[in-house]
């Protein structure tokens, strides 16, 4: 393992830093991240940090959406108070931009009120609705026009499963929660579009909504917004929100930037030649390649690919894959067991991983078993025993269980990618919070048998914040924000170590090759 060392930002003289407001939500938590951007230098800091807990109501599960405007609200207050004590002193926020998970939705009726707290993407309503979508598209069709990942919470079959439902009935406009955020910053209505290609109802070769699908599920086309392009405007900020952060009277513009997190964090990920190939790790695992085009064949939709938008119209290519989300189920029901989080702490419950015995068991990670809230240790062990394996003795052997499947559904995933598109695989670069996670790098590394480039953690702030930073004129090309990534973050190597042999039979335990 090394440090890697890329080459210097081509061009130009040393520019005065510009300021950005990044708003990150996450399915568990959130934060404001302040950004300073030249063409030379990068920093951040998180000024506001905060938790993102749903709320089980009597007709489902819920964003406290409310709750998260208010964080925003008061994250950005922290960031404009940062700035004015910073020095030089007074450099302003030159623009804010929010992204988030995507899929899930608000409705507002004709007065621009929400209808309702928006659903989470966890909840059991939408369970057989895609069926009543294929009985008007098929799935083979649907893939053809969409290139969507079969999900069964993707906005379409959502909206399926609200079909009956009064709050649908009176809405006027469905605003996915970045864009919902934006609404109440601004009062201007868009679908940002790398967001909007996530919901099942974009044309993945037109790049904009789909009328044969609108059509075909009797939803009125206004329903859907018009959309924006990562690095358009999005409005300014409202007076009213401008006094509520401290900056009454002044004006602060908000960007559309890549407002799914993915997007965001593929923008950051610091591949400078060759195929981009990346894993953004957190709550979960989204392993893909950039490309120019589409992949629609009948191969990519049997082997469930995804392909949505990024930054300059590229496509995601990539399939979901359940993340570190088992580990912190894990760790959440080790804390209400024991009462405290304190043997429950995610360096240390890493360090008895890497000291237990290698392939104890072989789990599925996408398995349905482990979609669901609750005990996830009771649930790998009630795999383990259904497939006829031992179950895993100890918390660290149930961590490395996680983190060898993790890493099986890395390597499978990015090969598979690699057949299908003809693209010849040198390095994979991994991003988000699993980026912290050296064994994880590590096995995924091994189970490839290619070099694994870990960074930056922060991928998802750092594409927000460099997608603001290029429509403002500091960046210039998709290249230029890399190289700032590559040039200014720590990363670090992993190079395969060992046999493969051992990763191919632990595949093969589950018929996983």
């Amino acid at each position: 393992m090394s440090s890697t060392a890329p080459g210097p930002l081509p061009g130009g003289t040393p520019t005065p830093p510009s300021a950005f407001a990044a708003v990150d939500l996450g399915a568990t938590s959130g934060r404001v991240v302040v950004g300073h951007v030249t063409r030379e230098s990068l920093t951040h800091e998180v000024v506001h940090r905060f938790p993102n807990t749903p709320v089980l109501l009597p007709d489902g599960l819920h964003w406290d959406v409310l709750g998260l405007y208010r964080e925003v609200l008061a994250g950005l207050r922290q960031a404009a108070l940062r700035q004015a004590t910073l020095t030089p002193r007074g450099t302003p926020l030159a623009s804010v931009g929010i992204d988030s998970w995507a899929v899930d939705y608000g409705l507002l009726d004709a007065d621009g009120t929400l209808v309702g707290a928006p659903f989470h993407y966890r909840d059991r309503r939408t369970e057989g609705a895609a069926e009543a979508v294929w009985r008007h598209v098929d799935a083979a069709e649907l893939y053809r026009v969409t290139g969507l990942q079969h999900l069964p919470f993707n906005t379409v079959f959502q909206l399926a499963a609200a079909r009956e439902s009064a709050a649908l009935a009176r809405a006027r406009h469905l605003l996915l929660l970045p864009d919902l955020l934006t609404y109440w910053l601004t009062g201007s209505i868009g679908a940002e579009a790398t967001n909007a290609s996530t919901t099942g109802l974009f044309d993945a070769r037109a790049g904009d909504w789909s009328r044969r699908l609108t059509g075909a599920l009797g939803l009125a086309p206004s329903l859907l917004p018009p959309l924006r392009p990562p690095g358009s405007s999005a409005g300014e900020l409202l007076p009213h929100v401008l006094t509520e952060i401290g900056l009454s009277g002044g004006r602060l513009p908000v960007t559309a930037v890549a407002s799914h997190d993915t997007a965001s964090a593929v923008a950051a990920v610091p591949a400078l030649d060759g195929t981009v190939a990346y894993i953004s790790c957190g709550t979960w695992s989204l392993a893909g390649l950039e490309l120019e085009r589409p992949v629609l064949t009948e191969a990519a939709r049997r082997a469930n690919f995804t392909n949505e938008r990024g930054v300059d119209g590229t496509i995601r290519f990539l399939r979901n894959i359940m993340g570190m989300w088992l580990l912190e189920e894990c760790r959440r029901a080790w804390v209400r067991e024991d009462g405290t989080a304190a043997h429950a702490d995610h360096t240390d419950l890493v360090a008895q991983a890497e000291a237990a015995p290698a392939f104890a068991a072989v789990i599925d990670p996408d398995a349905p078993d482990f979609a669901a809230p609750g005990d996830m240790p009771a649930r790998i062990a009630a795999f383990c025993r259904r497939t006829g394996q031992q179950p895993p003795r100890s918390r660290g052997s149930v961590v490395r269980t996680i983190l060898e499947a993790l890493a099986l559904a890395h390597a499978r995933t990015l090969t598979e990618a690699a057949e299908l598109t003809g693209r010849e695989l040198r390095t994979v670069h991994l991003v988000g919070g699993g980026a912290r996670n050296g064994l994880l790098c590590r096995l995924t590394a091994d189970a490839l048998g290619l070099p694994v480039v870990a960074g930056p953690v922060e991928a998802t702030a750092l594409g927000n914040i460099l997608v603001q930073a290029r429509a403002h004129g500091v960046l210039e090309s998709r290249q230029d924000l890399r190289r700032l990534v590559a040039d200014t973050q720590p990363l670090r190597r992993y190079d395969p170590s060992g046999s493969p042999k051992p990763w191919q039979a632990a595949a093969a335990r589950l018929g996983l090759t």
